[in-house]
């Protein structure tokens, strides 16, 4: 997998009163985040308790604690990535214990986002300059195909005429032969001759011989299921480079027991999900839900991209994706985007998007685990199948104006048909490059 740029590293895990990487982050009410120095000063110096980044204001000052998980990603980007220190003063004309950004490095950041649309756009052109080549080189072998059939017909076209000449030509002379030798008047000679010219030469039946002109009858056919395998197989390529580029983005998310249906059994480490087939006795919070046997993850998303995979293998019923905050947890519902769901649905019928009207899927064998990546920005919810590295489905156009959470619905028991769980991957993320990228898209990620 491909490592994060270091400097959006940086950025994202930096402070935005003082610069530098976090050091003793704390939380506000808000869910912006500062150095635990830099806010409590900030604040000596206001009439008013506010959030420097979107001035909300507070009624109280907070007893602000350290994000302890905030505080140890931090701790290990500072291991990882080279901080240039550089002494900076503050009103007071004493030096901070936070360095200053070197422009240069701020250039880098600002920079980053043009580098990667140009090396997207070499890449894209890449991809289509090499489909170009398979559409024409599929054109110049369908050509040269029907060329070799149309020289075929006509080769045996011109032996047929070059055998009926020569018998033309044989029988012609024969009838010269004999035409003379009725001129003669010695009639030994005749008898003798005559012995060779009475049978006529051997001539092919005509009457059944005909050249059709070439069958080209499934020909273009057979040129278009040649190249639809051959963009089949650049087709997988890409499928596999993007599900590798959406992986950067996989977060770390807990299933939470406060939103599951009270069928379900969620396992400790709140991972994992299944129908217990005995409804338990919980309280009826306004988070959980009541009609379904589903249930959403601690954690929500209000921007940036985010990924994560759930393990779907031996299952005969399954629903999962994300849902917008506001869903409808009481009651019966239809599953669209319109009332706030971008699922998959998958039974004895099939596998289908849920839409109005449905988007029916080609049944993928063996589909054992699927992920889920979304783009809240540019509104882009889309499905992979892990194991195959394929790309399954794609809702794009998506309006997001609320926060959105990983939604998992793992059906009825079913007699024990279907008791096997569903499994969100364990990786926290795939590496702390992962970290860094997902810090690095700003996702609204609380805690």
């Amino acid at each position: 997998m491909a490592c994060a740029n270091t400097s959006w590293s940086e950025e994202n895990f930096s402070c935005s009163l003082c610069l530098d990487v976090f050091n003793s982050p704390v939380t506000t009410a808000c869910g912006h985040n500062f150095c635990r120095t830099c806010i409590t000063n900030f604040w000596d110096e206001q009439v008013q308790y506010k959030c420097p980044v979107c001035n909300e204001i507070f009624h109280t000052r907070h007893d602000l604690r350290v994000n302890t998980f905030l505080s140890e990603l931090a701790a290990q980007i500072r291991t990882t990535v080279r901080v240039k220190e550089q002494p900076s003063y503050g009103p007071s004309g004493r030096q901070d214990s936070h360095p200053v950004v070197p422009l240069k490095e701020e250039y880098e950041v600002k920079t980053a986002h043009n580098k990667d649309a140009e090396r997207e756009i070499a890449h894209g052109g890449q991809v289509f300059t090499a489909l170009i080549g398979c559409v024409e080189k599929g054109r110049d072998e369908f050509n040269q195909t029907v060329q070799e059939k149309l020289k075929s017909t006509v080769k045996r076209a011109e032996d047929l005429i070059k055998e009926l000449e020569q018998e033309i030509e044989d029988l012609t002379n024969q009838s010269s032969e004999v035409k003379r030798l009725s001129h003669t008047e010695d009639h030994l000679h005749f008898l003798q001759t005559f012995r060779s010219l009475k049978d006529p030469p051997p001539t092919r039946d005509w009457t059944t011989v005909e050249v059709r002109p070439p069958s080209y009858v499934g020909t273009l056919r057979r040129s278009l299921d040649q190249l639809e395998e051959t963009l089949n197989m650049e087709r997988k390529k890409l499928s596999d480079a993007e599900l590798k580029r959406v992986q950067q983005y996989e977060v770390y998310v807990t299933l939470d027991p406060d939103t599951a249906h009270t069928r379900l059994i969620l396992s400790e480490d709140g991972k994992q999900v299944h129908d217990g087939a005995v409804v338990k006795k919980l309280p009826d919070n306004p988070e959980r839900f009541t009609w379904y046997t589903c249930v959403l993850t601690r954690q929500s998303f209000s921007s940036g991209r985010f990924y994560f995979e759930v393990q779907v293998k031996d299952k005969t019923a399954w629903w999962l994706g994300v849902a917008r905050e506001s869903i409808d947890r009481k009651g019966f519902t239809e599953w669209t985007p319109e009332t706030g769901y971008w699922t998959l649905d998958y039974d004895e019928d099939g596998l289908v998007f849920n839409d109005d009207p449905d988007v029916d899927l080609p049944l993928r064998a063996e589909l054992q685990k699927v992920g889920v990546f979304v783009d809240y920005d540019e509104g882009l919810v889309s499905f992979y199948d892990v194991e195959a590295r394929v790309h399954i489905y794609s809702a794009t156009g998506c309006t997001f104006t609320e926060p959105l959470y990983p939604f998992l619905c793992p059906w009825l028991h079913r007699e024990g048909t279907n008791s096997a769980p569903l499994i969100i991957s364990p990786n926290m993320f795939r590496g702390l490059t992962c970290m860094i990228f997902f810090f690095n898209n700003s996702i609204g990620f609380n805690f």
